[in-house]
């Protein structure tokens, strides 16, 4: 019996136009109404999150940042796991190459929740997150001076996905990379990725495990749904892992069970029949 449902948000619970269909609306209203725990458990921040959140009438468990942090509803932060400093400037060390697309994120509640050195706001994907986020975003020069009063969250990198691949390769080469995790996620058909730069042992996976464990749940009780490689850990620790329609072909490879895309309620179909039993 499924009493927890873990979701990814991007690529999954909403559509290819960023909303949230009303069939994985009411799915999850249902499943809340008998009692199934719901987690959204996603790379955004949480005030990134937020309109996803507010945009759900049912109770939510959020897993944000790709584990690093669990926080309720109001924005209270129940679990956290940061990258140390010591850590984080060592991962811009190793990635000097990389500073336009590096940013430090940290648990704040508003401003300079992200922080960078240059921002190319010529790159479309960059830009529509600026106009997104700019109430969150500050500018350090040189980014490690950001480091000085708290531990980040993590440093979180974006740009095209082959310049991604090679950012990947630099930090997994360099011997921080034994003391981080990455998360990648990939859009190849609009050649955009993003790589976290996390606390070692930190993942989607590890901390929806730890969050099962302190409300008592066995993996066997959990479903996870996810369509991207940050989702992998996820699925893999849930009893019953179900993967999208339109996943990454590495996650669809797997035999897992699949459900239908993000632009046809695959989140929606998934409860339906895994956990609500087709009602």
């Amino acid at each position: 019996m499924i009493r927890l449902i873990a979701l990814d948000i991007d690529g999954t619970l909403l559509d290819s136009h960023w909303r949230v269909p009303e069939a994985n609306h009411e799915a999850i209203r249902r499943a809340s109404a008998r009692g199934v725990e719901v987690a959204l458990v996603t790379g955004r921040r949480f005030d990134f999150a937020r309109p996803v959140i507010d945009a759900i009438e049912a109770p939510l468990t959020l897993i944000v940042s790709g584990g690093a942090l669990v926080k309720d509803r109001r924005g209270e932060t129940l679990v956290r796991h940061l990258l140390p400093s010591s850590v984080a400037r060592e991962v811009l060390e190793a990635t000097r190459a990389f500073r336009e697309a590096a940013a430090l994120v940290f648990d704040r509640p508003l401003a300079a929740q992200v922080v960078h050195e240059r921002l190319d706001l010529t790159n479309p994907h960059r830009l529509a997150y600026y106009d997104r986020n700019r109430d969150y975003i500050a500018r350090v020069v040189p980014l490690e001076d950001a480091l000085s009063a708290e531990d980040p969250i993590q440093v979180m990198f974006s740009g095209d996905v082959a310049g991604m691949r090679r950012l990947v390769s630099t930090i997994e080469a360099a011997p921080v990379g034994a003391r981080c995790a990455l998360a990648v996620t990939e859009y190849e058909a609009r050649d955009f990725s993003l790589v976290d730069a996390n606390r070692a042992g930190c993942t989607k996976g590890a901390t929806l495990a730890e969050w099962a464990a302190s409300r008592g749940l066995d993996r066997s009780e959990v479903m996870a749904v996810g369509d991207n490689f940050n989702d992998l850990e996820m699925l893999r620790f849930a009893g019953l892992p179900v993967v999208m329609g339109n996943a990454v072909p590495a996650l669809k490879q797997i035999g897992w069970p699949t459900t239908g895309s993000n632009d046809e309620a695959g989140v929606a179909a998934a409860i339906d029949r895994f956990v609500l039993g087709g009602v």
